[in-house]
């Protein structure tokens, strides 16, 4: 029996790195995709939770809903799909979701969806935009899909997997990493708009702060493909100690 798997992402049903990613692991797996219908990078693990949502299905069999990418996933696993798939995949993104962009990434996101319904979760981004060498990196993401199916870890994981926009990639060269860190985001960029009032553009990143040799940064720094195991768990356990004794000094 074929393996299942729902793919998603937050590019829109339409994207490029969603359909070639669909086209090669539909060629050994049975894929259902559930994806926006338009843009949603930077959604984060939003829930639209204050209006109804639709799900349409494409010429192409997609499912497309006008919501966010955790919308995509959530609407999947408790309102359509009559099965639990043996994974959660999305992407491919347009763009690098390194360090803290896990927070903000609604590909992220998706498979963070996924997870939190029981199942593991990948989640793909092409580091340069545009797509450049993306049949490379659905190449690449092909084979570690295949790698989790045939040898799932013995903890279901949730995987952050960052890919340079390079021609070849080889699976001996795909590197475990950890999260660097930025500094803070730049400034908004403000703006007017034609009647005078005052508009704000989002600012670009901030620079890297965390270089170190086992970051994500680093690894696609020097072409490597990047696997970085995610965890859910925001407890801050160091810390629970000082917290009681802040509540004592109340």
């Amino acid at each position: 029996m074929k393996k299942r798997i729902l793919l998603a992402n937050d590019d829109g049903y339409n994207a490029k790195g969603i359909e070639q990613l669909y086209e090669a692991l539909s060629s050994w797996a049975d894929v259902t995709v559930f994806a926006p219908e338009t843009n949603h990078s930077g959604a984060s693990n939003s829930l639209s939770v204050n209006r109804p949502l639709s799900v349409k299905q494409a010429a192409n069999g997609f499912y497309y809903v006008n919501g966010t990418p955790s919308d995509c996933v959530h609407i999947a696993m408790t309102g359509v799909l009559d099965f639990k798939p043996d994974l959660v995949v999305a992407g491919i993104n347009n763009g690098a979701n390194l360090a803290e962009d896990t927070l903000y990434s609604g590909t992220v996101a998706a498979a963070t969806e996924g997870f939190l319904f029981g199942c593991p979760a990948i989640a793909f981004s092409l580091v340069e935009r545009n797509w450049l060498h993306l049949d490379a990196a659905v190449d690449i993401a092909n084979q570690i899909v295949q790698h989790q199916i045939n040898y799932p870890q013995p903890v279901r994981t949730l995987l952050n997997v960052n890919i340079p926009s390079k021609p070849q990639h080889k699976f001996d060269d795909i590197r475990a990493t950890r999260l660097g860190k930025r500094h803070p985001s730049q400034s908004v960029i403000k703006m007017d708009s034609p009647y005078g009032e005052p508009l704000y553009w989002i600012g670009p990143v901030g620079e890297v702060l965390d270089l170190g040799e086992d970051t994500d940064f680093i690894a696609v720094r020097n072409g490597h493909v990047s696997i970085t195991p995610l965890r859910l768990d925001l407890t801050h356990f160091d810390q629970i100690a000082q917290t009681k004794q802040w509540i004592e000094h109340a």
